[in-house]
């Protein structure tokens, strides 16, 4: 089968080559899976190999089609088409066919293609784990939610694209950071509220709003530069979520404790990653935004596309993730 493997911890021309890999043989919960398309992420580049590392084959989001079932497989059969995430520990989606555990799996949506359906596992799934599972924001009842605010520094990324429509259907009222026009304009037509730059002072431009606190902030971006500004945001007993890595030392206490703020960390990959009794739920979150999206509630969030999937594009998506400058999600599609 194809496959595009890193040799090295760099975009750089070189650093990543097409070859051929034996094909996988699904077995137990395995289903194996023909890529008809992937989309990129920052995890992406943050996986590559080092120096002295083995070659690897990354990549998490793919939408495709069953070919072969493990002998314990129960939710899926040969010809379904389908989109997932996968498993950080395990060789990625930039090839021509991959395992992967039938519990991170869903039918992608019936109104979208393969390309835009690999658009939406990862981030969906980060948005979703971060605003339900670690806030713990209600979405079965939006009226609860009614005069609450959630603040998203990272708004018009992919895992903020998806946010934002969440939040909105749970019934919050959504600020959201962008700091271009075009990045301003996405967020707008996601449906946030208000729009904030994170390149300037982040609460004064809160207060302007009428909005001294919030009971939510999800940062799916920089940590250390906001940290101060966060503890001023954050309501008395609100809730704050991460999700990227931070370079200093970071103060917990201070205004976090005396408005016992609660801080958590959400990674998509936990579940898989520890294999833990409810890695189920990734599958049922997946059937839950395909569904949403096949009713018209969530739009995918594809905003960039190349073909055919190579090493040459691969490495010009992660320069263009690298640049920290993306709306939305890069996908690739086709084979040569």
């Amino acid at each position: 089968m194809k496959a595009i493997q890193f040799m090295r911890n760099s975009s750089e021309e070189g650093s990543a080559s097409d070859t051929e890999l034996p094909r996988p043989k699904a077995t137990g919960r395995d289903i194996l899976v023909q890529i008809e398309a992937i989309a990129m992420n920052p995890v992406d580049y943050k996986v590559r190999p080092a120096e002295s590392d083995p070659p690897k084959v990354i990549g998490f989001d793919a939408a495709g089609i069953v070919v072969e079932t493990g002998d314990a497989v129960t939710l899926f059969q040969e010809g379904d088409q389908v989109y997932y995430a996968g498993d950080v520990t395990r060789s990625g989606t930039n090839a021509e066919f991959q395992l992967v555990d039938e519990r991170l799996v869903a039918k992608r949506p019936t109104s979208l293609d393969a390309s835009s359906s690999a658009a939406l596992p990862l981030t969906s799934l980060t948005a979703w784990e971060a605003l339900f599972d670690q806030l713990g924001i209600n979405r079965k009842t939006p009226d609860d939610n009614s005069g609450k605010s959630l603040l998203i520094i990272g708004g018009a990324g992919g895992v903020g694209s998806i946010a934002i429509q969440l939040a909105k259907l749970a019934g919050l009222t959504v600020v959201a950071t962008a700091s271009r026009r075009e990045s301003s304009d996405w967020c707008r037509n996601l449906g946030a509220d208000h729009i904030i730059n994170h390149h300037e002072d982040l609460p004064p431009q809160l207060k302007s709003l009428g909005l001294d606190t919030v009971e939510y902030i999800a940062n799916f971006n920089d940590i250390d530069r906001v940290w101060e500004a966060m503890a001023e945001m954050i309501a008395p007993q609100g809730s704050i979520v991460l999700i990227t890595g931070h370079q200093t030392q970071l103060d917990f206490g201070g205004a976090f404790k005396l408005k016992s703020a609660k801080i958590c960390w959400e990674f998509m990959f936990t579940r898989s990653m520890f294999q833990t009794n409810d890695m189920i739920t990734q599958h049922h979150i997946l059937e839950t935004v395909a569904e949403l999206v096949d009713n018209g509630k969530l739009i995918a969030t594809a905003n960039g596309s190349m073909s055919p999937i190579n090493a040459k594009n691969i490495l010009e998506g992660h320069r263009r993730l690298e640049s920290g400058t993306t709306i939305g999600k890069l996908v690739l599609s086709g084979w040569e």
